[in-house]
């Protein structure tokens, strides 16, 4: 009977801790509260069409007739709303923008679990969109991520020559290290940990090491701007130092912010010089 009940709370609490392990890597979803109206910048409501015969909810925002066109991608369990400083600077600039809700995000159609590769074939997806109804002024394209966007913006470009300059905030380097931190600052006991790494990869269909941005990188012969906060605890510094380190060389710069954390990196005094000038040096 003893024994019974050992295997009894065993199950119990491995139900429990699984549960919450889901809860944490499951992404929630917040409707838009706010457009580029708001800042008075003219906008078109598009559609993109993606994998698995879903669809994306974008703003097509038009800039000079001669600007290259940007992709703003935003992070987890965020929306286009996300990217309205995005938006509004690169907007003053001229650049033709477009912002979509990735798959599970926003208004966008759901699509089982939400992943890093999802994030990135709909910047394909919507790169496609783009070339499709003229909505590109030439071959060349930008993409500004955020997070796992900007991660998925890395992976993206090393399967996508379209894409030329990539701009990153608080990109990771592996999936799996990331994940990893976020259950150990929870308390998640080790073994706990690599069940349910072993069972989230059984469940989306691919090992996290093959989608790496770690990995990717030096296929891709974009030229990216890693901007990363010292004071990032969401995704800690070493992930972008990771990165540059695997990129080719003289393609790939890291811009270090001392005072910066993960989501805040766009307050800096001289961000948006340095995001423009180097936007316009690669795509000119």
């Amino acid at each position: 009977m003893i024994i019974f009940w050992i295997i009894f709370f065993f199950l119990l609490i491995s139900f429990v801790v699984f549960w919450f392990i889901l809860k944490v890597f499951k992404n929630p979803v917040w409707l838009h509260d706010r457009t580029p109206a708001d800042l008075e910048i003219p906008f078109n409501e598009i559609s993109i069409p993606t994998k698995n015969n879903c669809s994306l909810y974008g703003w097509w925002i038009p800039g000079a007739e001669t600007s290259p066109t940007i992709i703003l991608v935003h992070g987890w369990g965020r929306n286009a709303g996300r990217m309205m400083p995005y938006i509004k600077k690169l907007h003053e600039k001229g650049f033709n923008l477009i912002a979509f809700d990735s798959r599970n995000h926003g208004t966008s159609d759901a699509d089982n679990y939400s992943t890093m590769l999802k994030f990135a074939e709909d910047i394909k997806c919507t790169i496609n969109y783009a070339s499709d109804n003229g909505l590109l002024t030439e071959r060349n394209v930008g993409v500004v991520g955020l997070s796992i966007g900007g991660a998925a913006a890395i992976y993206a470009s090393a399967h996508d020559e379209r894409i030329k300059a990539v701009v990153t905030v608080g990109a990771f380097a592996h999936p799996m290290e990331v994940m990893k931190k976020q259950l150990k600052d929870h308390y998640i006991p080790f073994p706990y940990i690599w069940l349910a790494m072993k069972y989230i990869q059984n469940k989306v269909g691919f090992k996290f090491s093959d989608i790496a941005p770690i990995n990717h990188i030096y296929n891709s012969d974009a030229e990216f701007l890693l901007i990363h906060g010292e004071k990032d605890i969401t995704i800690p510094i070493e992930q972008a130092e990771k990165l540059i380190n695997k990129g080719k060389r003289g393609n790939v710069q890291l811009w270090r912010l001392p005072n910066r954390g993960h989501s805040n990196c766009h307050h800096e005094e001289s961000f948006w010089d340095k995001v423009n000038d180097f936007l316009f040096s690669k795509l000119s």
